[in-house]
C-alpha cells in the first residue's frame, strides 16, 4: 500500500471515518457536549494526513522533490494548523502560545538546514525533541476543555511526524523506515522477542514491587484499540527514534553494535524516570523495567532488520501491561 499512489488518499478518508465514529462514540458515551468534543476531533480529524504522511512512499517522494526550504516551510505551517483550529474553535486564541509553538515547529523543521547532519547535529536533535515531550509543555499549548481527555497528545503526534519529515525529506540517508503494517517476518520476530521478553519483565516487576493484576482484566475491544494505539503512535514513534536511529546511529559511529544496543536501552530506560508510577519521582524502578524492555526491542530491531519487528514487541509488551495489570 505505501507504494500506491491512491493508496495515502484511501487511508486518509478511511481514516477519518472512522475517527469519526469514534469521537461519536465516545462523547455520546461519556456524556461530553458536542460544542465541546467537536473542536478536539476537528484538530485530531486535521492531524491525521499529516501524521500518516511518514508512512506513505508517493506523496513523500513528492515532497523530496521541493526545494528543502520550501519542505521546511511547508512543515512549520502543518505543525501549527491543527492547533490553531483547535484553540481559535474553543475561544482560547492567545499570541503567547502560538509563538511558543511556533518556535518548537521552525525548529523542528529548519533544524537540518542550519546544521548538516553529523554525530552532534543528530544528537542534539533527538535531545531536542526528548527535551519538548519531557517537558510536558504540550499540557499548556494544548488545554482541554473536557475531563480526563488529554489533547495534549495533539500535540505529541505533531512533534512525532514533523521531526520524521524533517529527518526523511531534509536530513535524508535515514537507516529506519517509518511504515504502520509489519510484514509476515517482521510479526513472527517481534513475537518471538515478546515471549522471550515476558518472563524476564515479569520477574523484574515482580522483584521490584510493581506488580499488582487488575482486579478484571480489560475487554478484548479495549485490549485490541490499546494494541493497535500504541503500536501506530507510541511504538512506531519511540521505535524510530531510539532504534531506528539511535541505536542504528551509535552503531555506525562506534562500529559496536552492542555498545549501541545496551547504551539506547539504558537512555530509554531514563526517558521514564519521569513516569509518576506509584506515586515515585524518578521513577527508578518504572525506569529499570523500561530499560530492560529496550534490550529486547532492540534486540527484535536487529534481528529483523527494521523497527517495525521492535514495534509489535512493544506493542504487546504494553498492551499486556495495561490489560492486565493495575
Amino acid at each position: 500500500m505505501p507504494t500506491r499512489r491512491g493508496s495515502y488518499w484511501l487511508v486518509v478518508v478511511a481514516g477519518w471515518i472512522v475517527l469519526a465514529g469514534a469521537a461519536v462514540a465516545y462523547a455520546r458515551l461519556n456524556s461530553i457536549p458536542p460544542a465541546a468534543a467537536a473542536p478536539v476531533a476537528a484538530a485530531f480529524l486535521l492531524e491525521f494526513p499529516f501524521y500518516i504522511l511518514a508512512g506513505f512512499d508517493v506523496p513523500r517522494r513528492t515532497l523530496a522533490a521541493w526545494k528543502k526550504e520550501y519542505t521546511a516551510v511547508f512543515l512549520t505551517l502543518t505543525s501549527l494548523a491543527p492547533w490553531l483550529l483547535y484553540i481559535t474553535a474553543t475561544g482560547r486564541f492567545a499570541l503567547p502560545p502560538l509563538l511558543l509553538l511556533a518556535a518548537i515547529a521552525i525548529s523542528v523543521s529548519c533544524w537540518y538546514l542550519l546544521w548538516p547532519a553529523s554525530p552532534l547535529s543528530d544528537l542534539l536533535f533527538l535531545a531536542m525533541l526528548a527535551a519538548v515531550i519531557l517537558s510536558k509543555i504540550f499540557n499548556v499549548l494544548y488545554p482541554s476543555p473536557i475531563p480526563k481527555v488529554a489533547v495534549s497528545y495533539l500535540g505529541h503526534i505533531m512533534l512525532i511526524r514533523t521531526g520524521a519529515l524533517s529527518l526523511f525529506l531534509i536530513r535524508g540517508n535515514i537507516p529506519a523506515s517509518f511504515h504502520f503494517i509489519p510484514n509476515r517476518r517482521e510479526w513472527l520476530t517481534g513475537l518471538t522477542h515478546f515471549a522471550m521478553l515476558l518472563p524476564v519483565a515479569g520477574a523484574a516487576y515482580f522483584a521490584l514491587g510493581l506488580f499488582a493484576l487488575r482486579p478484571r482484566p480489560q475487554n478484548i475491544a479495549i485490549a485490541l484499540g490499546t494494541f493497535l494505539g500504541i503500536l501506530w503512535v507510541v511504538a512506531l514513534s519511540e521505535e524510530f527514534f531510539f532504534r531506528g536511529l539511535l541505536q542504528n546511529w551509535l552503531s555506525a559511529w562506534t562500529r559496536n553494535s552492542t555498545f549501541a544496543l545496551i547504551a539506547t536501552s539504558l537512555l530509554f530506560g531514563a526517558v521514564h524516570l519521569g513516569f509518576r508510577f506509584h506515586g515515585e519521582y524518578p521513577n527508578w524502578r518504572f525506569a529499570t523495567v523500561a530499560a530492560i524492555a529496550g534490550l529486547f526491542y532492540g534486540l527484535a530491531a536487529r534481528k529483523a532488520g527494521s523497527i517495525q519487528a521492535s514495534m509489535v514487541t512493544h506493542a504487546l509488551t504494553v498492551t499486556v501491561w495495561r490489560v492486565f495489570l493495575h
